[in-house]
């Protein structure tokens, strides 16, 4: 039985995508800065899917930008807000949980002379909105908390920290790549200035992802060519990625609430029976999580050594962000959430999505209890090793 649990690394097409798709390769396929009238029609394609797009976000079209992926879109917000904004500050505020697309350009704008504070987490993975409002300074120019964790699913009070933002006078950004299509996002009562989304996370296709810029916002582009995307991101336009992101985020604005429900149940299934089995633990918090993710860690056992044991079996799984699952490194979430470094070496995500079955969550639960059961067997970590 092959059973595919590791949604929030990446989801297949959805086949009305893929249909919808289809044209665009071969026979749509033109250049949307042509003025010919195949050119022309690839540029109503796109702009009628930023339409779509726009107006389930609750924003005008010209504010929401295509990408290739979140990681580009953010890198394009934290990067363009610091250098268009510097005059006014230097000072940036990320949260310690945050994705290394987030991270990431945070270090390397350390490099050229910003600062960066990374607040902490509670256990859960929360940030308490007060926590930003006490890290903003007159100097800072932006916050960027994300919508919900990829790892744990923690999912944070945005509005709250947005509304925060908007009082103090500076721009806030929140990294939406886990949450767009799983649960409501509305830029306007969430207060959001600046959101990064992504097509693959939500069944659409790869390659392609959104960026959102409340007008107004001094923004400098990440790249710079031609006079695509209102001259905020310079490149040739992938129309067939755009309409198929557009097509996916319309289908899950539609089943949304049904598929939360659907999945919801199933989560909590998993939760409830796998914290049967004896020294196991959930990682975020138990409602405030996304309604497909689970995150658990085991004692006594290593998270890869699991994971070769249930791809065995003939399941998909994760130990955590599937952007660094070659890395040795234990998981930064899971550290910043209090586990120590043997602990966070010893977790699972199981990610649902909508194509998941009852049948196929039981086989996952049965599959993980023997495995685990078997690992701690031949295991040299045991409740007697003092250093575990």
């Amino acid at each position: 039985m092959k059973v595919y649990m590791d949604y929030a690394a990446t989801t297949p097409i959805d086949p009305r995508v893929f249909s919808a798709m289809k044209p665009y390769f071969t026979k749509k396929f033109g250049n949307t800065m042509s003025l010919h009238s195949i050119g022309r029609e690839a540029k109503k394609a796109v702009e009628d899917s930023r339409e779509s797009i726009a107006t389930i976000l609750n924003c005008e079209t010209p504010e929401l930008i295509f990408t290739s992926s979140a990681t580009e879109s953010t890198n394009t917000i934290l990067k363009g807000v610091a250098f268009a904004n510097r005059k006014k500050g230097r000072h940036i505020v990320i949260s310690s949980i945050e994705h290394h697309c987030v991270l990431e350009p945070a270090r390397w704008l350390e490099k050229q002379g910003f600062e960066i504070t990374r607040l902490p987490v509670d256990k859960f993975g929360l940030i308490e909105p007060i926590q930003i409002e006490e890290a903003i300074r007159n100097d800072t120019i932006l916050v960027s908390v994300m919508h919900a964790n990829n790892e744990i699913g923690t999912i944070q009070d945005i509005t709250k920290i947005g509304a925060i933002c908007k009082e103090k006078g500076v721009h806030y950004h929140s990294d939406a790549a886990q949450s767009f299509g799983k649960i409501p996002i509305d830029v306007k009562k969430m207060n959001i200035d600046l959101l990064s989304i992504s097509s693959h996370k939500m069944y659409g296709p790869k390659g392609v992802g959104g960026l959102y810029i409340k007008k107004g916002t001094k923004i400098e582009p990440l790249l710079h060519g031609g006079g695509h995307e209102f001259s905020k991101r310079a490149s040739t336009t992938n129309v067939a990625g755009i309409v198929g992101f557009a097509e996916a985020t319309i289908i899950q604005d539609t089943e949304m609430e049904s598929d939360a429900k659907k999945q919801t149940y199933l989560r909590d299934k998993i939760i409830k029976q796998i914290l049967k089995i004896e020294d196991t633990h959930l990682n975020g918090h138990s409602t405030k999580r996304l309604p497909n993710n689970t995150n658990f860690w085991f004692n006594y056992i290593e998270g890869e050594s699991l994971l070769m044991q249930l791809d065995i079996k003939g399941i998909a799984a994760s130990t955590g962000s599937a952007c660094s699952s070659d890395s040795l490194e234990a998981s930064h979430v899971l550290l910043a959430i209090g586990l120590r470094p043997q602990e966070a070496h010893g977790s699972l995500r199981l990610s649902l999505g909508k194509y998941t079955t009852n049948e196929e969550v039981n086989y996952v639960l049965e599959i993980v209890s023997k495995s685990v059961k078997r690992l701690r067997e031949i295991s040299p970590l045991t409740k007697e090793n003092k250093d575990y």
